[in-house]
């Protein structure tokens, strides 16, 4: 099945934290949208491989994604070379996304940036027909390259090139992070496993903090920010948001 937007991290719970209010959105205005996460986040201090499936799932319910699946790439020591694009690109021709949502080029955890710049080459890769890869069904694929690739924003902030509106959706974007109990601060686990930079209660903080902030710069109340290296159009006036302040 077609999807019309793919979303990529390189660990579970990435998407949650950087892009879950956009797909929401979309998902509530009658979009298809699938995610792939690109490693099983095994590198992480709490919780266990086992632990991270059940919660992305959970999350993926929450968010009312149709698909979600794993590539399964090596966490922290992946490559941006041809066997991760390869497996990659078989992943984008398979659900042919209009636009993918992915990890930022550069930021704090080194896997970010070297996961976002993986996406990046094979989302334009994926468009050249030369390159060969076979589907989920044994059959050749044919070549897909999506209109669009978005970097959401994740640890270190960039001055966003796109803001969207995600107010209605920001309560349940929270309940889709918190599905990662292991992980984050939540009133069952928050003192299970030794403490991380991201199991305190001040990380939930700084991402509701953040959506303020983003959201105020548009005149809205929660926002998420994209970086893209393409231009942005549209088709008339209506498209952008009125800023009432």
């Amino acid at each position: 099945m077609k999807m019309d937007i793919l979303a990529i991290g390189v660990h579970p719970d990435d998407i949650e934290l950087g892009c879950a209010g956009t797909l929401i959105n979309e998902i509530r205005n009658g979009k298809t949208a699938a995610i792939v996460d690109l490693t099983q986040g095994e590198l992480g201090t709490r919780g266990t491989v086992e632990t991270r499936y059940v919660e992305a799932a959970n999350a993926a319910k929450i968010m009312g994604v149709l698909e979600r699946e794993n590539l399964k790439m090596r966490d922290g020591f992946f490559r941006n070379d041809e066997e991760h694009q390869l497996k990659l690109i078989s992943a984008i021709r398979h659900h042919r996304p209009d636009i993918v949502l992915g990890n930022v080029l550069h930021d704090r955890h080194p896997d970010h940036g070297r996961a976002g710049h993986l996406i990046s080459d094979a989302c334009f890769l994926s468009g050249l027909a030369k390159i060969e890869t076979v589907g989920k069904d044994g059959k050749p694929q044919e070549k897909w390259r999506p209109r669009y690739f978005l970097q959401y924003m994740q640890d270190w902030y960039h001055e966003p090139d796109l803001l969207i509106d995600i107010s209605d959706a920001f309560e349940q974007k929270m309940q889709a992070i918190q599905a990662y109990a292991t992980q984050f601060h939540t009133s069952t686990s928050g003192g299970d496993g030794p403490q991380t930079y991201i199991s305190t209660p001040d990380f939930l903080e700084s991402i509701t903090a953040r959506a303020r902030m983003l959201g105020k710069r548009i005149g809205v109340k929660y926002a998420e920010g994209f970086t893209t290296d393409k231009k942005i159009g549209i088709k008339n006036l209506d498209a952008l948001i009125q800023n009432e302040t």
